[in-house]
């Protein structure tokens, strides 16, 4: 009892350390409470969390803020659903700090001079990405409970420097089966968890739109059968494609558009459609499109590949049939954790990144900041399924082509040559 009493006497010290931001003795507190919990092993009695703030307390968090690029940021806040726009020096997203994943307005802003968020509603504050962690985590769980030691290891985990800095192994084997784990994720991630109730639309709204040959579409080959099962219709008030969206259990969760009007162009060729006055948006980061009618076809072969736009999936079905489809788009650039989940639960042995080519020449500025995203998503996701990249050496492809645009061949050259790590 009287270890006992020590070993709480000495977390409400490291807690107040914590707090009032004496890193120092807070380390030194926490190797005593080390010592102590070996002897007589009751790490129960403690937050497991101390382990992992040994972890964060050995960097240095501006030194760290700073280390991170634009890009990297870019890639975090897409992760945790803000659908991001990348602009020159900066980005913006949707206020996904007092908002939940995939909703909010596109004004939250990311300066990459200052390494600071700014919301210009709601919050109404400036932050840097620590306490953008805090706030997404805080308002998930409706509590204040997340601190910035916290969110300074999800950084380090996230962006996997923790993994080479710090051994969790002789902390694991103390703490054995105890069910307070269990309010962690498996490997000790510490990753934010996202759970999102994506809303179904009534899919009637479909079957009043005209259902016409699109032409552009064909004369790229794709197939009319293919484009009849993805329910590609006409939408004549905006003149553009309407390709509706649908969850991995079939339920329709959005519609995009395809606009053909060039001057609207400048507002981006893809856009939430809008259906007699109504906006048929939806997180395109938590959902995978034609997941839907590839999942059999991916679970039996056990692989999957992922491209960035809807098309992508229909010229795929195209080429080597419905009942080869194994395809998805993440449409965009930017594979995030909560798609990689919807893959590994049909048990995929490789994930084949088809992304569009993002260089002009080998070893240009481009070429660089690529090679560099597609080796974070490499590093972020190996350890839980293969992952390859059809990755355009040989200059088969144009500048921003996808993989399949150049035809079947061209195709089949890059799969068979894809790129393991």
């Amino acid at each position: 009892m009287k270890k006992y009493k020590e070993l709480k006497e000495l977390w409400d010290w490291l807690d107040f350390c914590a707090w009032v931001g004496n890193w120092k003795k807070a380390n030194e507190t926490s190797n005593k409470i080390d010592e102590i919990a070996k002897v007589i092993k009751l790490l129960i009695s403690l937050p497991v969390y101390f382990i992992h703030f040994r972890c964060a307390i050995m960097y240095d968090k501006d030194e760290l803020k700073n280390s991170l690029t634009i890009e990297q940021i870019f890639d975090l806040v897409t992760d945790l659903g803000g659908e991001p726009i990348m602009k020159d020096g900066y980005f913006v997203s949707r206020t996904i700090c007092h908002n939940p994943p995939g909703t909010g307005s596109y004004k939250l802003y990311y300066y990459d001079n200052t390494k600071l968020f700014k919301c210009f509603t709601e919050c109404s504050d400036t932050f840097d990405v620590y306490e953008l962690v805090c706030k997404i985590n805080n308002l998930r769980n409706d509590d204040n409970s997340y601190q910035l030691f916290k969110a300074i290891l999800y950084i380090l985990k996230y962006f996997n420097i923790a993994n080479e800095n710090f051994d969790f192994s002789d902390q694991q084997e103390l703490l054995g089966d105890w069910n307070i784990l269990n309010k962690y994720d498996e490997n000790n991630s510490i990753r934010l968890q996202q759970i999102v109730d994506l809303k179904v639309y009534d899919e009637s709204i479909l079957k009043n739109l005209p259902h016409p040959i699109i032409e552009p579409w064909e004369a790229e080959g794709i197939d009319r059968n293919v484009m009849s099962r993805h329910k590609i219709a006409y939408d004549p008030a905006a003149q553009g494609i309407v390709i509706p969206h649908y969850d991995m259990s079939g339920n329709l969760i959005g519609i995009r558009e395809r606009t053909l009007v060039q001057e609207l162009e400048i507002y981006g060729k893809y856009r939430p459609a809008i259906l007699n006055g109504k906006m048929y948006n939806h997180p395109l980061s938590f959902n995978l499109y034609n997941l839907n009618n590839s999942k059999d076809n991916i679970k039996a072969l056990k692989k999957a590949i992922i491209g960035e736009g809807e098309k992508f999936c229909m010229m795929y079905a195209s080429y080597f049939g419905l009942d080869n489809d194994i395809s998805v788009a993440c449409c965009g650039s930017a594979l995030i954790w909560y798609q990689v989940q919807l893959l590994l639960s049909l048990d995929v042995e490789e994930i084949i990144v088809a992304f569009d080519k993002q260089f002009k020449e080998i070893g240009d500025d481009e070429f660089k900041r690529w090679v560099k995203k597609l080796t974070d998503i490499y590093n972020k996701y190996n350890k839980y399924v293969t992952v390859s990249f059809l990755f355009d050496k040989w200059n088969l492809l144009g500048y921003k082509d996808s993989p399949i645009d150049k035809g079947k061949d061209i195709f089949l050259e890059l799969c068979n040559r894809r790129i393991y790590l």
